[in-house]
C-alpha cells in the first residue's frame, strides 16, 4: 500500500457565509443535528448488533435490553459521527458529496457541533453503562475514540490504508452486541468482528473509486487516489476472498447450522463473482460509469444484511 504524507488540516474557510441564527428554521436546524448523526451509517451498524444478540441468546434476547442496547450504540455513533464532521469541517467543503453537510452550509455551528457530539459520547457511555454493562459501555466508548481520533485525526489525512484501520471502529459493534447478552466476550463475535473488518475496504473502496477527484481535490489519500483501478480491484479481490472464507468460520466452531453456512456460502459466492466482474473490468481498462464500481457497493450493503440476518435466524433453525 502506498502511503503519503497530507497536510493535517487543509486551508479552508468554514462557516464565514453562515446563516444568521432569525433565518435558521427550528425544523431544519432539528434535522441538521440529526444528519450530524449521519443516521444511514448507523442503520448498517445496527444491523450487525442485533442479530449478534439473537445468536448471543440462541433464541430471543430480552426485547428491553436490544432497545436498550440500540439507542446506546445510535448515540455512540452519532456522537462519532458529529465529532468527525467536526474535525472534518474543513476537506467536507472542498468535496461535493459532503458540500452540504450541517457545518459546511452553516446551518449548525462548530462549537454547537463539538458539544453535541461530546454530549452523545458521554450520554452514550452512561447510558450503556447504567442499563447494559459497563463492558458493552466501554466497548462503545472504544469505537468511538478509535473512529474520532486514530481514523479521523491520524490516519484518514495521512495513508492509503485509512479505511483498512479506521474500519476497526465499524467492527465493535458486533462485539457490543454479545456483549449486552452475556457481560463477556467469546470466539463468535471475534470472528464476526474479523468478517467486517475484511468487509469494510472492498465496501468503501468501490465508493472511493467514484468519487476519487473528490478526495483528491481534498488531499485524502484514499487508495483510488494513490493507485490506479487495477492495483484498486485486486486488493477488493484480496480482502474479498479472506471476509468470505472468515464468514464460514462460525460452523466448524460450533456457533451456527446449516442455515447461516447455505447462506454465507450462497452470498459470499456473489459477492465474490462480482469482485471478479469488476477487477476484470479493470484490467480491461474500462473507465467511467462503463466500469460499474458502484454495482459491487451496492451489493457490500445487501451482503452484510443478508449475512447477518442468518446470524439472527439460524438459532432458530438447529
Amino acid at each position: 500500500m502506498c502511503v503519503t504524507a497530507v497536510e493535517s488540516r487543509p486551508a479552508a474557510v468554514v462557516g464565514t457565509s453562515s446563516p444568521r441564527p432569525d433565518r435558521r428554521p427550528f425544523r431544519a436546524r432539528a434535522m441538521a443535528f440529526v444528519a450530524l448523526t449521519k443516521p444511514r451509517i448507523i442503520e448498517l451498524l445496527l444491523i450487525t448488533t442485533v442479530p449478534v444478540m439473537f445468536l448471543a441468546e440462541q433464541g430471543v434476547p430480552d426485547l428491553s435490553l436490544v432497545l436498550l442496547t440500540c439507542l446506546g450504540g445510535y448515540l455512540s455513533a452519532g456522537g462519532a459521527n458529529a465529532l468527525n464532521m467536526w474535525y472534518d469541517r474543513d476537506i467536507d467543503a472542498l468535496m461535493d458529496r459532503t458540500s452540504q453537510r450541517p457545518l459546511v452550509t452553516g446551518m449548525v455551528s462548530p462549537r454547537e457541533c463539538l458539544a453535541f457530539g461530546i454530549a452523545l459520547a458521554v450520554g452514550s457511555t452512561v447510558l450503556f453503562g447504567l442499563t447494559v454493562n459497563w463492558l458493552s459501555a466501554w466497548l462503545s466508548l472504544g469505537a468511538l475514540f478509535f473512529y474520532v481520533v486514530v481514523y479521523t485525526m491520524i490516519l484518514k489525512r495521512r495513508t492509503a490504508q485509512n479505511i483498512v484501520w479506521g474500519g476497526i471502529a465499524g467492527c465493535m459493534p458486533v462485539l457490543i452486541g454479545w456483549s449486552a447478552v452475556t457481560d463477556s466476550l467469546s470466539w463468535a463475535p471475534v470472528v464476526l468482528f474479523l468478517v467486517i473488518f475484511f468487509w469494510t475496504p472492498p465496501h468503501y473502496w468501490p465508493l472511493s473509486m467514484k468519487v476519487k477527484d473528490d478526495y483528491a481535490r481534498a488531499g485524502v489519500p484514499m487508495l483510488p487516489v494513490l493507485a490506479g483501478n487495477k492495483v484498486v480491484a485486486r486488493q477488493i479481490v484480496i480482502y474479498s476472498w479472506v471476509m468470505v472464507a472468515v464468514s464460514l468460520l462460525l460452523t466448524p466452531l460450533g456457533y451456527t447450522g446449516w442455515f447461516y453456512t447455505a447462506v454465507a456460502l450462497a452470498a459470499g459466492g456473489w459477492w465474490l463473482w462480482e469482485a471478479h466482474a469488476l477487477m476484470g473490468r479493470a484490467k480491461a481498462e474500462v473507465t467511467g460509469a462503463k466500469l460499474k464500481e458502484m454495482r459491487l457497493f451496492h451489493w457490500s450493503i445487501t451482503y452484510v444484511s443478508v449475512l447477518f440476518v442468518a446470524v439472527a435466524v439460524d438459532p432458530f433453525l438447529r
